[in-house]
């Protein structure tokens, strides 16, 4: 009579301890991605922060101590209420934290192809929506040229091309913004494509604040 009972038992029990192991382990992953939220939104916060300090101060802040990467512009599209900050150097780490400037296109308000690069989950999902004709605003702080300066774009073109498709990032002798994201859009586990966003300048860089403006503002 024992054994029996005690076989009767032991699917129970380890039932029991399933049960507790895929409570543990899915309590585990939902805090592992609150903390994963709570690390981007605080991100997301000190990047802006470092942004509004460089506008203010003329130099480059880092958004953290340690990080190797600091806001040079930010970009905003109008039509879909789109407004990033735009860091240097489009590594896999920097991306984590926003949209980022490729070093092989050319440089803020330098003359050229302006390149962008963002994830497709997160800071360049909202290009999903973007369209032919769409305004794209973009600012960038040059102190040698007189403060904050600020240009327009209009998309004239968009793309879904293969990876190993780089005519769109490719050098251009006129000036243009090219914004460049994985595809499909969203969390799937496959992209192999790429989405890409061509836009041309609708006129020549603005001033909109000067580095005496900027100066009064941070006293």
């Amino acid at each position: 009579v024992f054994a029996q009972g005690q076989s009767r038992s032991d699917p129970v029990k380890a039932t029991r301890i399933v049960c507790a192991l895929l409570l543990i382990t899915g309590a585990c992953l939902s805090a592992r991605a609150l903390y994963m939220h709570a690390k981007a939104e605080l991100a997301g916060i000190l990047v802006r922060r470092a942004w509004e300090q460089s506008v203010q101060s003329g130099r480059p802040q880092a958004p953290w101590p340690w990080a190797d990467t600091h806001p040079v512009a930010r970009i905003r599209i109008p039509r879909l209420d789109y407004d990033e900050i735009v860091l240097e150097g489009a590594s896999p780490r920097t991306l984590a934290f926003g949209p980022a400037h490729l070093l092989n296109g050319t440089g803020l308000g330098e003359p050229g192809n302006l390149v962008l690069a963002g994830h497709r989950t997160s800071w360049f999902r909202p290009l999903e929506s973007v369209a032919d004709g769409d305004t794209i605003l973009v600012q960038w702080f040059q102190p040698r040229r007189g403060g904050l300066q600020e240009r327009t774009y209009m998309v004239n073109r968009i793309s879904v091309v293969a990876p190993q498709d780089t005519a769109l990032l490719a050098p251009t002798p006129e000036d243009e913004l090219t914004l460049i994201t994985c595809y499909p859009f969203g969390r799937g586990p496959q992209s192999p494509q790429r989405f890409i966003v061509r836009a041309s300048p609708t006129g020549s860089g603005r001033l909109v604040q000067s580095p005496t403006v900027a100066s009064m503002n941070a006293q």
